[in-house]
């Protein structure tokens, strides 16, 4: 989890302990009384999380409108999943993913916030935004792409999937040293973020929107009770950038890999309806 110090907001970021947050109980109604803390620290630690995780950010109009993250905090469980709002400069919202739970608060610097909301924003980690789309990097090569897909939710009615991380190795590939470590659950792993830091994990949008034509979001045909169903991408050619490049091929979830299941040629998958140039989408 984050432990987020207030007295050091302009030098640290918050950072993941070893130690498990005791999470209260996810509120079922609007009105659950929790006890009432200051709101300095989890407001520095709002501030902190959208100028240091710009990957997570969801910018919702050109116009410096109003933008939003999405956080879990894995000490709470399936309910960990939260949407940060900054509406404007000194106010936040958080709100739980499942509108069902109607948890639901303002934090500003000078207004005390619930426990909830304290542990949920300086006990949490950012999930990358809608849409990314990340690259494992191994001795300068991709050799994974991670795609991340959620909706957020809109209105409080009923849940939506929670959001996703599909790690896609390029198939041909079977060295699982090349794999990233968390390749199963990327969001049960605390150290994602460690992982930017240090360029082992890139976001590989802008290598893309600049090679138009050259990568493909492509439907992936599998047998009838596969684990996994999802697409998979195609890289018609290298893609060099300036401290890593992408490797043509064919890229798949990494459980249609460990079921031994071959790609069909690039070509072929290709041809088929639903295939998208990505250098459109992210843009």
């Amino acid at each position: 989890m984050y432990n987020f110090d207030s007295e050091n907001a302009d030098q640290e970021a918050p950072r993941w302990s070893a130690g498990p947050t005791r999470f209260p109980e996810q509120a079922r109604e609007q009105d659950v009384l929790v006890p009432a803390l200051p709101g300095a620290a989890p407001f520095a630690a709002c501030l902190q999380l959208f100028r240091l995780y710009p990957l997570a950010v969801t910018r919702h109009s050109a116009d410096g409108g109003s933008r939003s993250m999405v956080l879990v905090n894995r000490a709470a469980g399936p309910a960990g999943f939260f949407v940060l709002t900054q509406v404007h400069g000194d106010l936040f919202a958080i709100r739980a993913w499942n509108g069902h739970s109607r948890v639901s608060e303002e934090i500003r610097a000078e207004r005390s916030v619930s426990r909830m909301a304290h542990q949920a924003v300086t006990g949490s980690m950012p999930v990358p935004r809608d849409g990314a789309l990340l690259g494992w990097v191994t001795d300068s090569q991709v050799t994974a792409l991670l795609s991340v897909h959620f909706k957020q939710p809109g209105t409080w009615d009923g849940p939506l999937p929670i959001p996703e991380i599909q790690v896609m190795p390029r198939s041909g590939n079977s060295d699982l040293l090349d794999w990233p470590p968390f390749t199963a659950s990327p969001l049960g792993d605390e150290r994602l973020w460690e992982y930017v830091e240090r360029g082992s994990l890139v976001d590989v949008a802008p290598l893309v929107t600049q090679c138009p034509g050259h990568a493909f979001w492509v439907p992936f045909p599998v047998r009838r009770g596969a684990r996994c169903e999802k697409g998979g991408i195609v890289i018609t050619d290298n893609l060099p950038g300036n401290e890593y490049w992408l490797p043509a091929g064919v890229y798949l979830d990494h459980w249609v890999l460990r079921e031994g299941i071959e790609a069909p040629p690039a070509g072929r998958l290709l041809a088929l309806p639903g295939s998208v140039d990505l250098a459109c989408g992210l843009r």
